[in-house]
């Protein structure tokens, strides 16, 4: 069930492509939120507009009512005086969050009416395209910083990446602020959004669809796939929106790409199940993925310091109980390849640059070096395979 609640719109903040921040107050309390406090709403005003101070607004107010980690958003459902204009007629019959309130019509990529459609009617083939898979939104921004380290310290320029939001987590592209820094930084060259998710660049039915258009529409020189943020697990080893990642594996690896698995690992996690590498991340490369990848294991430099300031965790100790994990997925054990990753001094400077924010978990750069490192040593020899592939 959903909690419903009207309010008014008290003042504008922030925005960002395809979202807007709204200060909204309720006329009615929600759990610790007494009648007429303000609460922070989120509005796409793709979806319902951007409401104008003054007005009245429908929200969704279920996560506050429940506590839930939503970045603490209401989300605007309508605007209750006055309607959003109708869209201007044009080509497209997907339909995305089919079947909901905010169910979205859009053009797809491999749509009938698309200009795309001659081109990926009979696509097949990712010609060994590299596809890094991450299991955790928060990966993106550290695989693009590696990769475009790994170019620059090569003399190279930095790859065209592409990519492919699947739909286990956030639905819009819009409510990622990663996304929009590195799209307007140019890290980015095409987020496409597929199976529900919605609002990229362009829209792709599937997966499959997705990586094809990276590679024909967009021209890729590496994809990175992964859900949008805002994650679902349930502390079990299948509850969690994360084992697609096994399925996007298989996906590039059918479609003759090269498929690169970014572990998700942590030096800082209380929790013993995602220390180390994450059980979610074994799951996924080791049981749901049916095809062989490249398993990017990071070799953390000492010299970087404590893996975790507060546990005096060495980079030492992490390495070995990262690779002591990782030995069930690789050969002779495993179906994956075992690639090295070197985390070498100059990682955590490029990954500082990262015009996409850095965190995962509620942790940040400094509080877990070894997450991002871990994602950008896969970004690094996705760059590798890049520049062999084209010579």
């Amino acid at each position: 069930m959903i909690t419903w609640r009207s309010a008014v719109v008290v003042s504008h903040g922030r925005r960002w492509p395809g979202a807007a921040e709204l200060e909204a107050s309720l006329d009615e309390g929600v759990g610790q939120i007494a009648a007429g406090a303000s609460v922070r709403a989120l509005a796409y005003p793709g979806l319902v507009g951007l409401p104008a101070v003054g007005e009245r607004v429908l929200l969704n107010v279920t996560a506050l009512a429940r506590g839930l980690g939503t970045g603490g958003y209401a989300m605007v459902v309508a605007p209750v005086d006055t309607l959003p204009d109708d869209p201007a007629p044009g080509p497209g019959h997907l339909v995305k969050a089919r079947y909901t309130p905010l169910q979205e019509m859009v053009l797809g990529v491999d749509d009938q009416e698309s200009a795309h459609h001659d081109v990926l009617r009979d696509a097949d083939d990712l010609a060994g395209l590299p596809v890094v898979v991450a299991d955790l939104h928060s990966a993106l921004p550290a695989i693009i910083a590696g990769a475009r380290h790994a170019a620059a310290q090569a003399g190279r320029p930095a790859p065209r990446v592409a990519y492919v939001m699947t739909d286990g987590g956030a639905l819009p592209a819009w409510f990622s602020q990663a996304v929009a820094g590195l799209r307007s930084a140019g890290w980015i060259e095409a987020c496409l959004t597929t199976g529900q998710a919605f609002g990229g660049d362009l829209e792709a039915v599937t997966v499959h669809t997705g990586l094809l258009a990276a590679r024909h529409v967009v021209g890729a020189d590496l994809v990175v796939v992964a859900q949008g943020p805002g994650n679902l697990g349930t502390g079990t080893r299948w509850g969690f929106s994360g084992v697609a990642a096994g399925e996007a594996v298989n996906a590039a690896a059918t479609l003759h790409g090269a498929p690169v698995a970014s572990l998700r690992v942590s030096g800082a996690d209380a929790r013993e199940r995602h220390l180390g590498v994450s059980h979610h991340s074994l799951t996924a490369y080791g049981r749901v993925a049916l095809a062989a990848a490249d398993i990017v294991l990071p070799v953390f430099d000492p010299a970087l310091g404590p893996a975790d300031d507060e546990a005096g965790t060495s980079f030492a100790e992490l390495g070995q109980r990262v690779r002591a994990q990782a030995s069930g997925l690789v050969s002779p054990h495993g179906r994956h390849r075992l690639v090295g990753g070197a985390a070498d001094a100059g990682l955590p400077a490029a990954l500082g640059a990262s015009p996409g924010r850095l965190s995962t978990m509620g942790r940040g750069l400094d509080a877990d070096p070894a997450a991002f490192l871990a994602a950008a040593v896969a970004g690094v020899h996705a760059a590798r395979l890049a520049a062999d592939r084209v010579g």
